[in-house]
């Protein structure tokens, strides 16, 4: 009895071709580049990352109303070392601004300390899309930004506040009483602090961004007017007061602080040419 061999079907053109596929190297996923999400999962991470980020916050302000006391007590020494101040307390001008003010104390603290939390949603939103090299500068700046910060808050409590409050105090005192509300007070000293915080940080942010490739130190010194311009319109916006002396006093800061960022991007530059020759080669 003669047998008659069984025909093998051939698998269909589009399987063979993706089983014949090479695979995709780890190092190239690792990278970014291989990664790919619709923008309706992009949107829904967003949508996820934000709220984790804002259920920090209101965790972290649940905590603060706690210490919120403590901390008022703490943002009225300077208010309290101003000479002709018989009466160490706040005005309140309505029967709700008490409690505003407390509860904004409240929210400054939490959100002082839900910045580890929220800052870690972005970089999980944001880190899939970088490159190993990349993703190496921004984890190893983050400690240092974050010091950074600390350090600004604190030029601008002890350096900043003392001569700032003192000029708002003297200023034609025959004509003028000072006795300040506790919604004007704690706008000009929470927003000094802050943003002269953020200003800080400013210099290591352009370093990241020249080991990046991104800028370049010709390119800032070219624009140094501009860079006079946004010092001053920054000067304005964190002092809410429109008297020159603060103004002066908070750009001067921001201009030096320019000029360290220059030097830092010159150095970011090289050093990040030469890592990538060094990879590329």
């Amino acid at each position: 009895m003669r047998l008659i061999p069984r025909l093998r079907r051939s698998a269909p053109l589009q399987d063979r071709s993706v089983a014949s596929a090479p695979p995709v190297p780890d190092e190239v996923i690792d990278d970014g580049h291989q990664a790919r999400m619709s923008l309706f999962e992009h949107l829904d991470e967003l949508r996820v990352r934000v709220l984790r980020g804002l259920a920090a916050l209101v965790v972290a302000t649940v905590l603060g109303l706690f210490f919120a006391g403590n901390l008022f007590e703490l943002l009225l020494e300077p208010y309290c070392r101003v000479a002709s101040l018989q009466d160490c307390r706040l005005q309140t001008l309505g029967p709700t601004e008490a409690v505003v003010a407390y509860f904004r104390v409240a929210l400054m603290a939490g959100g002082v300390v839900a910045v580890p939390a929220i800052t870690y949603q972005i970089l999980m939103f944001v880190i899939p899309g970088l490159t190993r090299r990349e993703r190496n500068y921004v984890l190893m700046a983050i400690p240092a930004i974050a010091g950074l910060f600390v350090v600004g808050a604190l030029f601008a409590w002890f350096v900043l506040m003392p001569p700032a409050l003192g000029f708002l105090e003297s200023f034609q005192p025959t004509i003028f009483k000072p006795d300040w509300t506790a919604d004007l007070y704690l706008s000009f000293v929470t927003a000094l602090v802050f943003w002269m915080g953020v200003a800080f940080e400013a210099p290591l942010v352009f370093f990241v961004l020249a080991l990046l490739g991104v800028v370049r130190a010709k390119a800032l010194l070219r624009n140094w007017r501009i860079a006079i311009v946004a010092a001053s319109v920054l000067a304005a916006l964190i002092t809410p007061t429109i008297d020159p002396v603060n103004m002066f006093l908070v750009m001067g800061p921001l201009l030096g602080l320019y000029l360290v960022s220059v030097s830092l991007v010159a150095v970011g530059t090289r050093l990040g040419g030469h890592r990538w020759e060094d990879q590329t080669a």
